[in-house]
């Protein structure tokens, strides 16, 4: 067997499939001609998860009890686990503020694209509690997070920074080359939601997403606490970033980018965008025109 002959023939088996380009190319992940369908796909998951995080306060409190605590912390966990398993592949479902900034500053996920990504996220998250207000009106506080009685803002914040390291962490860490669990991961992630909310949503409400949080107090018009929700996540996901880094060295490997971006060019592969025009002049000495 000819090894070089061998590597030509795997280097025009790559050269003819498209997936094959994609997953060796890593600019692959950043077409922008795709951007508006991973946009979209934020809208549409971030609505479906604060509608069913803020919506099981405004069932609770229109069926008189209906909904219990367990179940209003449970709901969104499993949500998050459908939304990765359903959507992930498209935008890499982040849902959150706080990991897209965190998947931005590990390497896994371009800055020009952080604001897009949270516009996305905080209008899916208005989005639901505008329909759960139209509905419903505005019953249970449209579920707006805020500290529990007795609970300072300070005594919140601190406990979201924690709740929101153990949730990037979880993110982070499945998505890696070193611990790479694929579509498992959302088991793990929507596991950690509802941990989380099971023992300090009495405290903060757990939330850990600046967009959650978001929703319900534009609509109320009430951002009184909103700080405490907006800088703890973010705060909590840049640790855990920094943890990752001690754990796994630094990221940018092809599985938490695949993770953080999606794998939407293998669905839509684009034609190549046309070269720039070169001009005889400019090309006869060997270099090409601008």
């Amino acid at each position: 067997m000819n090894p070089s002959g061998a590597s030509s023939e795997l280097g025009r088996a790559i050269a003819r499939n498209p997936v094959w380009r994609f997953t060796v190319d890593r600019r692959g992940f950043d077409d922008p001609r795709l951007e508006w369908r991973r946009l979209f796909a934020e809208v549409f998951g971030t609505f479906l998860l604060v509608l069913v995080a803020s919506g099981a306060s405004v069932v609770a409190a229109v069926s008189h009890g209906g909904v219990g605590r367990v179940e209003a912390v449970a709901a969104p966990g499993l949500m998050v686990m459908a939304i990765i398993l359903f959507m992930g592949a498209v935008s890499g479902a982040h849902l959150n503020p706080a990991v897209t900034i965190s998947f931005a500053a590990r390497g896994d996920f371009p800055w020009r694209r952080v604001p897009g990504y949270i516009g996305a996220q905080l209008l899916g998250a208005t989005l639901a509690c505008g329909f759960l207000g139209l509905v419903f009106g505005e019953i249970g506080r449209l579920g707006a997070t805020v500290p529990g009685p007795g609970i300072s803002d300070l005594q919140a914040l601190v406990l979201e920074i924690v709740l929101t390291l153990g949730l990037v962490s979880t993110i982070l860490g499945t998505a890696s080359k070193a611990q790479n669990v694929g579509p498992i991961a959302a088991f793990a992630v929507g596991g950690y939601i509802a941990l989380a909310g099971l023992w300090a949503s009495p405290i903060s409400g757990a939330s850990m997403n600046p967009a959650r949080s978001f929703g319900p107090d534009l609509i109320l018009l009430n951002f009184a606490h909103y700080w405490v929700f907006a800088v703890g996540p973010i705060v909590g996901g840049l640790l855990a970033v920094a943890v990752a880094h001690i754990l796994r060295g630094p990221g940018g490997d092809l599985p938490a980018v695949q993770a953080a971006q999606g794998r939407l060019e293998e669905f839509f592969p684009l034609a190549p965008k046309e070269p720039p025009e070169t001009s005889p002049s400019a090309t006869a000495g060997g270099r090409p025109g601008r």
